[in-house]
């Protein structure tokens, strides 16, 4: 793809305008289920905070100007009767704008300044520009007019006030004004900028366009969705700042605005083949904040990192896949270094998660598990559960092969025993002949539930025995809705259709299951699955999650894990498919 071809349209209700490292998007989405009338510059720093408005105004009457909003890969424009402001991004923290017949007010989103919170405003004269300070970033907005006219308000008032400055064609209306707006720490040089506007909407442009064509060079008319989960992911991903320790992708630039640690195995499973330096990132930046018991944060972001959950041990899984992936793969370094954190995430789950004399570790809530409120820990939330010892022995067989790849022989001895007893006894203890069950930790109770979590050990795929993967394999075609795998049976009476975990359908639950049945040798059920999940992505996007008896998207709509695992499995299908 080049500049001729800008790549998908999209609409910023759903999407985010960004690009690849940027802290910040130009989003009506100012905060979880809060939609503004008018675009903001939104800030991922310290957390997700609407900074700046932006409102084209009508050049006869100064109010507010009735615009249609058109994105795509590299220029975002408003457009209407009289005129259109085009917005593009020259770097990671600085977005240039330009104007004809359509002023534009760029003013502080807060009215309110506060000692603490806010945006105080005021003309920077060192820097020959205007500059909004937000309490809530820990940054500063800097606008440059470049041509045209500014005229500012709220110049270093204090309290309640309206901040901000209006931009407009000078004397010679034919003119487009044009300003620069950077993110910035507390200084900079003047902004200085040779660059044509229509050369970094060329650069913006070519820069997504060598991201998708490594990401997805197998793309086609078969896989139409290609090309946007490619932009989902360019336009989240970050640069190192702050408690990010390497580049990363967000899962949104919404308000799900971190790195979970376990979303992040899907984004590098994706980006594996075609950008391996940004997929080793996306697998080993939680492993960088891993605390002395082994365990994983439960998420990262910019200034956060929260301990007060973990996620499941998928790395093992993720990982074997991810070296298999990688077009060179990994040397006796990396190996040793991702053994050695594999090693501690183990321990930590086989010491601090097993109680005494017990076999198999345990969750200590519904969110330790990745399924928050899955119906399964609605008896009791600290649970010995099947998918977790399905997980760590899936974790334990890579740490097996991993030892033998570094000639440490004892050491693959020892985790293919841990493997074999631990899915023995997952076997023995949570098997009953007719499917898994769970086990409360205090009670000693077990009980099942219609949801899709108790079915999730297929993941062992080939290490299953035949009986059991055959029985799972039945019982998960039983989620299976037009559009993919409801993670509660919709006959249940438990079913909610924006239940989170008790009912819509989810992106990782797919790809885990889809990979597992087709291990297992039940290509059948896998294949559908796939085929419906990449539907429902064709026709509805990359939210979060969605509801499964409609198909519509649900919560946040520009998730990443959603569009890597649609990538993952749109690869496949192509690879299989022959095209």
């Amino acid at each position: 793809m080049t500049a001729d071809r800008p790549g998908p349209d999209f609409s910023v209700d759903d999407i985010p305008f960004s690009t690849y490292g940027s802290w910040f998007g130009i989003s009506p989405v100012v905060a979880e289920k809060t939609r503004a009338e008018d675009l903001h510059l939104v800030s991922h720093q310290n957390g997700m905070h609407a900074v700046l408005r932006l409102m084209p105004l009508d050049a006869g009457t100064g109010e507010r100007a009735e615009t249609r909003v058109e994105a795509g890969p590299g220029l975002l424009s408003w457009v209407g009767a009289s005129g259109r402001v085009d917005l593009a991004y020259e770097s990671p923290d600085t977005v240039r704008l330009r104007g004809t017949g359509m002023p534009l007010r760029v003013s502080a989103a807060a009215r309110t300044l506060t000692p603490f919170s806010g945006t105080y405003f005021f003309r920077d004269a060192a820097a020959d520009a205007y500059v909004f300070t937000s309490y809530e970033t820990g940054r500063r907005y800097r606008v440059t007019v470049l041509s045209g006219t500014a005229d500012a308000v709220g110049a270093q008032a204090l309290g309640d006030a309206d901040r901000g400055l209006t931009v407009a064609a000078g004397t010679d209306a034919e003119v487009p004004w044009e300003i620069a707006v950077e993110e910035i720490d507390t200084a900079r040089p003047p902004y200085a900028s040779a660059v044509t506007f229509g050369k970094v909407v060329e650069a913006a442009r070519n820069s997504f366009a060598d991201f998708v064509d490594r990401v997805a060079p197998w793309r086609s008319a078969a896989t139409p969705a290609a090309e946007l989960a490619a932009y989902v992911l360019w336009s989240a991903t970050v640069r190192p700042v702050g408690l990010v320790t390497r580049a990363a992708v967000l899962m949104s630039k919404h308000w799900m605005d971190k790195v979970w640690s376990w979303d992040h195995c899907f984004n590098a499973l994706a980006l594996a083949p075609g950008h391996p330096e940004l997929a080793r990132d996306q697998f080993h930046l939680p492993f960088d904040h891993q605390d002395e018991t082994g365990a994983l944060p439960d998420s990262v972001t910019h200034s956060e990192v929260l301990r007060n959950f973990v996620k499941p041990p998928i790395h093992g899984w993720a990982f074997g896949h991810l070296r298999r992936r990688l077009t060179t793969p990994p040397g006796r370094a990396e190996l040793a270094e991702t053994y050695d954190r594999l090693e501690r995430w183990t321990d930590f789950w086989l010491t601090a998660r097993r109680a005494p004399g017990a076999a198999l570790p345990h969750y200590q809530h519904g969110n330790d598990s990745g399924w928050d409120n899955a119906t399964t820990f609605d008896p009791e939330r600290v649970v010995v559960t099947a998918d977790l010892a399905a997980f760590l022995v899936l974790q334990l067989r890579e740490l097996a092969d991993l030892a033998t790849r570094l000639d440490r022989p004892d050491d693959a001895r020892r985790w293919t025993r841990a493997a074999e007893t631990t899915q023995a006894a997952m076997l023995e203890e949570l098997w009953n002949g007719d499917r898994f069950v769970a086990q409360g930790v205090d009670s000693g109770d077990t009980w099942d539930s219609a949801g899709l979590l108790d079915l999730m050990p297929i993941v062992l795929g080939e290490h299953l025995p035949e009986e059991v993967s055959g029985v799972l394999a039945a019982r998960i075609e039983a989620h299976l809705t037009p559009y993919g795998l409801a993670t509660e049976v919709t006959t249940s009476p438990h079913y909610l259709s924006d239940g989170y975990w008790r009912g819509p359908i989810w992106a990782p639950a797919t790809v885990l299951i889809e990979d597992g049945l087709r291990r297992a040798g039940h290509h059948r059920p896998a294949d559908e699955i796939s085929a419906r999940f990449r539907a429902l992505c064709e026709a509805h996007g990359f939210a979060e999650n969605f509801d499964a008896l409609t198909g519509r998207g649900l919560r946040d709509r520009a998730y990443t894990w959603t569009a890597a695992s649609y990538l993952l499995l749109a690869e496949a299908h192509a690879h299989r498919d022959g095209s």
